[in-house]
């Protein structure tokens, strides 16, 4: 392994490739400030570019490209309240507000040290646990999958305010209502799509995501005549609070470590690990002034360390775990490299160069980001008369630019108007989100489970693996029916 790391010193440390990881962390993190322009576009916008590098190179960049749009979505999330990436959307629920309330350079200071601190823990425990952590991705199958869905629906629950549960839960079961909208993908017929030929390939996350975030607070605003945002007290220089590093560096830890373990499994990714972090980090609320920190925190250490973890299957196994890997490894195999268990010793220069050019690459996102932070911070304290048409725009044109349907722009305004219906008689729309991300997951998972098991569901109780993630399940449902019970006794008791 000493010897791989050296070999990957030597090829990250080449001044073409530190060059080029440069390039790849500030096009992947303007790319990704951009509501509707993710990771995938980013990495594909980079493709015609990484033709004519070397494979090392080229590979580093676009690893380079991967992280920083994920960083760059966190941007748009705190400041605007619009998370154009999936992994992203967890950190708006503290960020946001904090933005609101003249913290938005702190807010954005948070993103990036948490950023590095995942994204550095991911890219050490890449280093040394990549084959033995490869061989725990494949210990999950289709019934492990549906479980782990499930649990993350059933956190749902469990961290719901208190008075709140069955609003979260109708939101989330909403939400994956929305997610069957479309063409079943084993029969290949229509379903719920009304004949509108618009609906066939279902409804997409960032016109959902615009919609019930961005566009729902800009209704908001004008509806309940929210009060101009608090200027920003960073002023030019990027200052935390006294304390802040001590406050969050448990839950970076936490974080990081259950990120990195979820962006392990195949097609788990950076957005469950942000939701699991954020609901985690919840559990362990203070009720102090540094609970929001440690909520912007939690999700942004998660995704990051998730986008490292992702890597594990694809280099190892040649499995791509997400939609972003699955691009990255059609480079792969443009270059004529085969990933795969034999990868170390075919590539060890590709294979170590990469791995060790993501901690690199986390130096030189948080260097290239630091001084952007005041001029960034800038616009959420721009008066609501011109934010509220910027958002507007903002959103509309990112939904029209992914899909140039005019359709869909009418349709994120529709949905637009029920969010804000929804959030003023208190559905919050975190869930609903949550649950149309994880519906397609679960569906799919779930179906094939069934299939293999002749419909039977004892195939979830026939491994201990199941059988620990199904107590899992049942011990977050505990929490709802205990506080549940605890209320019904108080109010029965006599007085």
């Amino acid at each position: 392994m000493w010897e791989g790391i050296i070999t990957g010193l030597a090829t990250a440390l080449d001044p073409g490739n530190l060059a080029w990881v440069a390039f790849g962390c500030l096009a992947g993190t303007f790319i990704g400030m951009m509501p509707g322009l993710g990771p995938i576009t980013a990495i594909a916008l980079m493709i015609p570019v990484s033709y004519s590098m070397e494979p090392a190179a080229g590979l580093i960049m676009m690893a380079g490209v991967y992280y920083g749009a994920v960083f760059g979505g966190s941007t748009s999330s705190i400041l605007i309240n619009a998370p154009g990436v999936a992994s992203t959307v967890a950190t708006s629920f503290d960020g946001y507000p904090m933005a609101r309330r003249g913290e938005a350079g702190r807010a954005l200071a948070l993103a990036a040290f948490a950023s590095f601190g995942g994204g550095t823990f991911g890219a050490l425990a890449l280093m040394l646990f990549a084959t033995s952590l490869a061989s725990l991705a494949m210990q999950f199958q289709s019934p492990e999958y549906t479980l782990v869905l499930v649990f993350a629906l059933s956190s749902i629950a469990a961290f719901a305010e208190r008075g709140k549960v069955l609003a979260s839960l109708i939101s989330a079961l909403a939400g994956l209502m929305l997610g069957t909208v479309g063409t079943d993908p084993s029969a290949g017929i229509q379903r719920f799509t009304f004949g509108r030929a618009d609906l066939a390939d279902g409804i997409g996350f960032v016109l959902l995501a615009m919609a019930t975030f961005a566009l729902a607070e800009a209704f908001h605003m004008l509806v309940r005549g929210d009060s101009e945002p608090v200027p920003d007290r960073v002023g030019k220089r990027v200052r935390l609070h006294a304390g802040d590093a001590r406050a969050i560096a448990p839950t970076v830890g936490r974080s990081s470590v259950l990120g990195f373990l979820v962006g392990v499994l195949p097609g788990a990714g950076a957005t469950l690990a942000s939701f699991f972090a954020y609901d985690l980090q919840k559990r362990f609320r203070r009720g102090d002034e540094a609970d929001a920190a440690r909520g912007v925190a939690a999700p942004e250490s998660a995704n990051n360390a998730a986008c490292t973890g992702s890597f594990v299957p694809l280099l190892t196994l040649g499995i791509p775990g997400s939609g972003t890997t699955a691009v990255l490894l059609g480079v792969m195999l443009s270059y004529g490299i085969q990933p795969g268990p034999r990868l170390l010793e075919t590539e060890p220069a590709v294979f170590w160069g990469v791995i060790v050019s993501m901690y690199l690459g986390n130096l030189v996102l948080l260097a290239l980001n630091l001084p952007l932070i005041p001029w960034l911070s800038r616009i959420i304290h721009l008066k609501r008369r011109v934010l509220i048409p910027f958002v507007v725009a903002f959103s509309l044109l990112g939904v029209y630019l992914t899909s140039l349907n005019p359709f869909d722009v009418f349709l994120m305004l529709g949905f637009a108007i029920a969010a804000c219906a929804l959030r003023l008689n208190g559905f919050p729309m975190a869930p609903l989100l949550l649950g149309f991300i994880l519906s397609p997951m679960l569906e799919e998972n779930l179906r094939r489970t069934l299939l293999l098991s002749d419909g039977t569901l004892g195939v979830f109780v026939g491994a201990p693996l199941t059988i620990a993630l199904l107590a899992a399940c049942f011990l977050v449902w505990a929490v709802p029916a205990t506080r549940l019970l605890s209320a019904l006794r108080s109010r029965n008791a006599p007085h």
